[in-house]
């Protein structure tokens, strides 16, 4: 049979879950389609909060800058009760982590990944909607109706269903969908206030009544420009569509995100603000309102065979703590990765059955966390606030239980095999008349890293000479190209970092690149024991930890376990 067209991936939905895949996978030299129902972006202030997680895996894509640029910074959060201030919640984070919590539109996010995208040579198809899919062996084949109308049959060898709450590819591959609904309605809307409250804070009001419940609540997250909050709180009467036997929900049964069909004036969203503000402040310039229902929910498997649910599409809770989207951005960058050595021939088709392994595990905690943070609210929440503020951040998250993470090697309170891979400073070379952050290093390298550590020049020249000879994808400095040429063709590309003290300058070695660990922050936050060598995952998570003498033995037995994953 023909088909119109054939592509390497089929993304449904342009939201930024479905925008990172693509960059992910583009980034790769893998080829895509990114289509999207809609015909436009919304221009709505859903998603807003970006965490310093997020910030870093940007950063590797080169994206952070204009992030940056466009975001404004959240320091923390105000809590009220009944009138009076309970707790300030600071959002301090260690100081070797480079990037803190940040605000952006939703619509904003989209728009800079879209640019992204596009500098990268895929567009969003517009106004195309995927109606149904089947998959075989070989691929996927699916049925999409353009813009005009008219019908269209796409082959792929994978599809990722990126289409939020209601998946249309959730529902046709079959995937369970437990959970719940919050019984409350809510309204959201984008306003400005002109209260004098410190900026960068959020504000979390609530009254309570005698039993210790809540019966009335404010939200308030702030955006940029002068006095600007997105605003969420409990619906009135008037708006309210519940019925005594409970809320009604869409015909899926998934009762959870913006309803269109109602919307909130701002003398309602007023009235709320008069009651529970902690300043007064009257409200201006509401952009655009709406009415919400939460769920909570999560997918019991994130795939079946060639097809695949990231972001909303797989997990669904309420927004405390701004965990949605920025999880669902992980998951895309989990996949993608892993899509791109299969569909390349650098590793075998189990690889991708560690999506599910690693990925529904953070979902299934993070669903958990934000149900009870809805409930009891952040501040009785029983971790330390450092343990806390740096879950929030998602700098916690970590595959250390699964099928990728093999042979720890050193200090179990080190960073092993499918933890983050920390960030540090202080990294020096001869040219340079400033200091590097290992990030400005990742930067732009979408493949594989191998860091090779020693206090020895000729320990390293012997390991990347070592590495280059090991049965594992070509070792390399520099950015080689792909079948496209838009990416990285092998899997691993070697850095040496000299321990400092060892050398006036920074070490180099022959095709390898090399840094001077001049701050010794590399040797505070990796903990190397001796002369050792790490694995960066495309993700940014840790793929490998060995004593740099085994360099050989280690990279041939993590790149043959991706395709033979426990």
């Amino acid at each position: 049979m023909a088909y119109t067209r054939t592509t390497d991936v089929l993304i449904a939905g342009a939201g930024p879950v479905g925008l990172s895949a693509a960059a992910e996978l583009r980034r790769h030299g893998v080829r895509c389609r990114l289509v999207d129902r809609l015909p436009a972006r919304l221009p709505y202030a859903k998603a807003v909060g970006i965490q310093p997680r997020t910030l870093e895996i940007w950063d590797r894509m080169g994206l952070a800058r204009a992030v940056l640029e466009a975001a404004v910074p959240l320091r923390g959060q105000l809590i009220y009760a009944n009138g009076r201030e309970q707790a300030r919640i600071d959002l301090a984070l260690p100081p070797e982590v480079p990037y803190g919590f940040a605000a952006l539109p939703q619509y904003e996010t989209e728009r800079l990944l879209e640019e992204y995208v596009a500098g990268l040579g895929t567009t969003i198809e517009r106004g195309t909607e995927l109606l149904s899919f089947t998959q075989d062996a070989d691929g996927v084949t699916a049925r999409l109706v353009t813009a005009s109308g008219a019908a269209e049959e796409v082959r792929a060898r994978y599809l990722i269903g990126c289409d939020g709450a209601h998946s249309i590819v959730r529902k046709q591959l079959g995937l369970g969908f437990e959970g719940g609904a919050f019984p409350e309605e809510y309204m959201l809307a984008d306003v400005e206030a002109d209260w004098d409250l410190p900026s960068g804070y959020g504000v979390r009001s609530s009254h309570h009544t005698g039993d210790g419940s809540t019966d009335d609540v404010l939200v308030c997250i702030p955006l940029p420009g002068a006095g600007r909050y997105r605003m969420s709180m409990l619906v009135p009467p008037e708006l309210s569509t519940q019925a005594a036997d409970g809320a009604p929900a869409r015909g899926d049964g998934v009762a959870h995100g913006l309803e269109g069909s109602r919307t909130a004036e701002l003398s309602h969203i007023q009235a709320v603000v008069d009651r529970l503000a902690p300043r007064p402040a009257t409200l201006s310039r509401m952009r655009w309102s709406s009415v919400f229902r939460i769920s909570h929910r999560i997918v019991d498997r994130y795939g079946d065979g060639r097809v695949f649910v990231a972001g909303d599409a797989a997990h669904i809770h309420p927004p405390t703590g701004a965990q949605g989207m920025n999880t669902g951005i992980q998951d895309a960058c989990n996949l993608a990765w892993k899509l791109a050595l299969v569909i390349r021939g650098e590793a075998g088709p189990a690889l991708l059955t560690s999506y599910d392994a690693e990925r529904r595990p953070v979902g299934e905690e993070v669903v958990g966390r934000t149900v009870r943070h809805a409930t009891h609210g952040i501040e009785a929440d029983p971790d330390d606030p450092r343990t806390m503020m740096l879950r929030e951040a998602q700098l916690l998250v970590g595959y250390r239980d699964g099928p990728l993470a093999r042979n720890p090697y050193g200090p179990a309170e080190a960073p092993q095999p499918g933890d983050r891979a920390p960030d540090c400073t202080g990294l020096t070379t001869p040219i340079a008349t400033y200091p590097l952050r290992l990030l400005d290093i990742l930067r732009g390298r979408p493949a594989h890293v191998l860091l090779l550590y020693a206090a020895d020049t000729a320990d390293l020249a012997e390991a990347a000479e070592t590495a280059g000879m090991a049965g594992a994808p070509e070792v390399t400095g520099g950015s080689p190209g792909t079948s496209d040429g838009t990416g990285p063709r092998h899997g691993l590309q070697a850095i040496a970092v000299l321990a400092r003290d060892r050398a006036p300058t920074a070490p180099t070695t022959r095709a390898v690149p090399g840094y001077l660990d001049a701050a010794g922050e590399f040797a505070r936050l990796y903990r190397p024991d001796g002369a050792t060598g790490f694995i960066v995952r495309p993700d940014g998570q840790l793929g490998a930890r060995f004593p740099l003498a085994a360099t050989a033995t280690a990279l041939s037995g993590y790149f043959t376990a991706l395709s033979a994953p426990q």
